[in-house]
């Protein structure tokens, strides 16, 4: 079973597939499960349309997720769905930066914390872009996983910890469930 998702390595998406396959055995059961991380989520859905992958798993909060569901409609269904929490975030700034002005974040964070006090917010495609941004200097401030600063912890200074944010998860496919399955309501 090919399974496909948002990149890189280390994005709430990521984490989150490696978590469902463990859960369900997946992992230990069928050697062959493979894991295909995509960079956008039109890219991943696409391989599922064309059959290169069998399953997507997508965050209903992340911010393409409408577009993908009107974009796949009749092909691509909802054949799981489940709720988990992401890796723990944080708002992270800079060490050297004494009162930051830009802040990086994935759309999804928008409004995990009060950002009035940045005058210029950038998007970026994941959590990880985000650190990448701020460890390399681009933004003032980020809101990415918090281990970031476990690992850099000279380089940057916890401005408010988030904890981890909880999610509906849906996992799709190319065939709809029955009218009889447990998640169906017909």
């Amino acid at each position: 079973m090919r399974f496909a998702t948002l990149g890189p390595e280390g994005s709430n998406h990521a984490l989150v597939l490696g978590r469902y396959l463990d859960k369900h055995g997946m992992l230990a059961r069928d050697a062959d499960a493979e894991v295909h991380l995509f960079e956008a989520f039109p890219e991943a859905f696409d391989a599922l349309l064309d059959g290169r992958v069998d399953r997507v798993l997508q965050c209903s909060a992340h911010f393409s997720h409408a577009d993908c569901v009107g974009r796949t409609m009749h092909r691509a269904f909802p054949v799981d769905t489940f709720i988990a929490g992401s890796q723990p975030l944080a708002l992270l700034a800079r060490a050297e930066v004494a009162a930051p002005v830009s802040v990086g974040l994935q759309p999804a964070t928008r409004h995990y914390t009060d950002l009035s006090t940045f005058t210029e917010q950038r998007d970026y495609a994941t959590i990880v872009d985000v650190a990448d941004a701020l460890l390399a200097g681009e933004i003032d401030a980020g809101i990415c996983p918090r281990e970031t600063l476990e690992q850099h912890s000279q380089a940057l200074r916890l401005v408010e910890d988030l904890g981890p944010a909880l999610d509906v998860w849906v996992l799709y496919g190319t065939r709809p469930l029955p009218d009889n399955h447990p998640l169906v309501i017909a």
